[in-house]
C-alpha cells in the first residue's frame, strides 16, 4: 500500500483526528469526511445495536483497491479508510473515510466514490439489535459475488 493510502480494520473506537491527521498534507487545501453512525431505526424497526462483522483480510484488500481506482481518477488525493469490527450501541462510529485534495471538488467526489464502493463491495455483515431482544443479520456482501 502507497503512503498515500491507510485502511484498517479496528476493534478499538474510530478516531476521526487519526484520519484527518494522516491525509492532512501541506499541499492539499481540502479534507473531506465520511463517519457512518449506528441509528436508532432501520425500516420501521427500532435498533438499540449493531454487531459488525468482517473479513478482514479481503476487507482492507477490497478498500486499498477502492482507494487505488479513485486516486486513478483525482489525481494527488490520499485516503485513510477504518471500519468497526464488534458490537457498537447507537450513535457508535462504525466507518470512518477521510480524503484530501488540492481543491474541495476532488475530495468530495472521491469521498463520496470511496463510501459508495466500500457499501458495495466490502465484505461486512451487520447484525441489527431490537429492544425485545432478537437480533437479526441484514442482507450483506457474499463472498460468492467477490471477484
Amino acid at each position: 500500500m502507497s503512503s498515500s493510502i491507510h485502511t484498517e480494520i479496528l476493534t478499538a473506537p474510530l478516531d476521526i483526528q487519526t484520519a484527518c491527521d494522516f491525509v492532512m498534507d501541506d499541499a492539499h487545501g481540502a479534507i473531506d469526511t465520511f463517519i457512518g453512525v449506528v441509528r436508532n431505526h432501520h425500516e420501521g424497526n427500532q435498533v438499540q445495536g449493531m454487531t459488525y462483522d468482517v473479513h478482514e483480510g479481503l476487507a482492507e484488500a477490497t478498500f486499498a483497491a477502492i482507494c487505488e481506482e479513485a486516486q486513478e481518477r483525482w489525481a494527488g488525493t490520499k485516503y485513510y479508510v477504518a471500519h468497526y469490527k464488534g458490537e457498537l450501541p447507537i450513535g457508535g462510529i462504525s466507518v470512518i473515510i477521510a480524503v484530501s485534495s488540492a481543491h474541495r471538488a476532488d475530495s468530495f467526489e472521491s469521498c463520496r466514490y470511496v463510501i459508495e464502493e466500500l457499501k458495495k463491495r466490502s465484505p461486512i455483515w451487520k447484525k441489527e439489535h431490537y429492544p425485545e431482544g432478537k437480533s437479526e443479520w441484514l442482507p450483506g456482501h457474499s463472498l460468492a459475488e467477490a471477484s
